[in-house]
């Protein structure tokens, strides 16, 4: 008998590659979909897959925070996306970084040789029968977005969101510049290719007072690129652009992405007046973004204006600030407990499409999908991770975290969606005790899909 998929995925960024990978390590057949490079996105730029676009961060890795918390889990039920992630990791302090071309690559690698997963580069116009996983992701359009804004009976939601501009680490003039993490914080591999990390794993550029006001006021005065008079932007409020953030008042970028807390400038001795810091784009350390700085100026207002940036004066940019357009689905009111949608069953969602925002969370909604689909498969169900964990308050923001009256929007993992403590302490250390709490509840779920036969099992149908 011929080989024949049982699931189909398509969209392979990191949500319908974790769940292809978790299907097909359970022995089921997947058939991933991907339509590059036969189409190309306005934001993607390489044929691989999982590829990165908006920045190379995965955020904060302390096991304490939010984000640090999210990948913990996500280590424990066996990512692949943060297996690789973790192999191909740069110096940025107590976040968790990538080289994207080397982690972009080794996803690729490693699904492309699985023997239950048929990698398929076309672009799908038409649900296909079956058991179909969409994590098509933000950019979902053509014939395919025409039919599943048929299905859902209305139209599609959206917002835009903004990528910050790379420089080239030579370019970046030392003169008025430093190497420094937030309070010390630097990553503590010290392999050959880490050293940096021994003096700071960001390069700082500070900023005076006069500097940054004739920053902002520049900014402010450059051209953007706007959009279609038939659009109106919705932006994410976790990555707005920088001029967006500049029309809410002139001191939001130094209390924001340009906050000079936790650093000292040795030319002054002192903490700036505000900082633009650049992160590492790869191992080789030869190219940085501009933490934070997604934009939508127009190119050469870009390379005009940051450029007024002491350290940037003569800064080399190897990829320009862009915006793209997001689109998701009001999941709270179409999608079941198992990410299904409810009038056809055997459609899931998984990623930044159904209301997830960022690279770890869209990862932990495909490994969640992909236990749901493989627990209907076997005729079984999975339970849904508890509330009190990463995965559980992602899944119930997703499925039912709404207040009435209230429109859905986009959020990262944050330790607002899981459920109070109910002790008193100080703020932080309740973050540490909702951590703790966290790890704890997410052990004793995943014993729960164990013992249920979540892992290992084969499907012959």
């Amino acid at each position: 008998m011929s080989w024949q998929p049982q699931v189909t995925v398509i969209g392979a960024g990191l949500a319908g590659c974790e769940a292809a990978w978790q299907l097909a390590k359970r022995g089921v057949r997947v058939s991933l979909v991907e339509m590059k490079p036969a189409e190309m996105s306005p934001a993607h730029q390489t044929p691989l897959l999982c590829e990165l676009v908006c920045s190379n961060s995965l955020r904060s890795d302390d096991a304490n925070a939010p984000a640090g918390l999210l990948k913990r889990e996500l280590r424990q039920a066996g990512s692949i996306v943060i297996e690789c992630a973790d192999r191909f990791s740069v110096p940025a302090g107590s976040a968790l970084a990538v080289e994207r071309f080397g982690f972009g690559r080794a996803v690729t690698t490693e699904l492309a040789l699985h023997p239950n997963i048929r990698l398929e580069r076309r672009v799908v116009d038409e649900l296909p029968d079956g058991p179909v996983i969409v994590a098509t992701g933000p950019l979902t359009g053509g014939s395919l977005a025409k039919q599943i804004r048929d299905m859902l009976g209305g139209d599609r939601l959206y917002f835009y969101d903004a990528i910050a501009p790379i420089v080239a680490a030579d370019s970046v003039d030392p003169e008025f510049s430093f190497r420094q993490s937030r309070w010390d914080k630097n990553t503590k591999d010290t392999s050959d290719d880490r050293q940096a990390g021994a003096e700071g794993d960001y390069i700082n550029c500070p900023l005076n007072e006069t500097q940054y006001y004739e920053l902002v006021h520049a900014i402010a005065g450059g051209r953007k690129v706007l959009p279609h008079q038939f659009e109106e932007p919705r932006f994410f409020e976790g990555c707005l652009p920088i001029e967006v953030m500049v029309g809410r008042g002139d001191d939001v970028l130094r209390h924001g992405p340009m906050r000079p807390i936790g650093l000292t400038d040795p030319a002054t001795g002192r903490r700036p007046f505000a900082v633009v810091q650049l992160r590492p784009e790869n191992r080789y350390l030869t190219s940085y973004n501009l933490v934070g700085f997604q934009t939508r100026l127009a190119y050469p207002e870009q390379k005009r204006i940051l450029s007024m940036i002491p350290a940037l004066h003569k800064a080399e940019f190897l990829r320009y600030g862009s915006i793209h357009r997001n689109t998701f689905i009001d999941s709270p009111t179409l999608l079941g407990d198992e990410l299904e949608l409810l009038s056809s069953p055997n459609v899931r969602f998984a990623g930044l499409i159904c209301g997830v925002e960022g690279y770890i969370e869209s990862c932990a909604m495909g490994l969640l999908v992909a236990l749901f689909t493989e627990a209907r498969l076997r005729g079984a169900s999975c339970p849904a991770p508890p509330v009190t964990t990463g995965f559980g308050g992602l899944h119930h923001h997703v499925t039912r975290d709404r207040e009435q009256g209230q429109k859905y929007s986009p959020t990262n993992i944050n330790f607002g969606l899981l459920p109070g403590l109910n002790v008193k302490a100080k703020k932080r250390d309740r973050k540490r005790m909702k951590a703790e709490r966290a790890d704890v509840d997410f052990g004793v779920w995943l014993q729960e899909l164990d013992s249920n036969g979540g892992e290992g099992q084969r499907h012959e149908g």
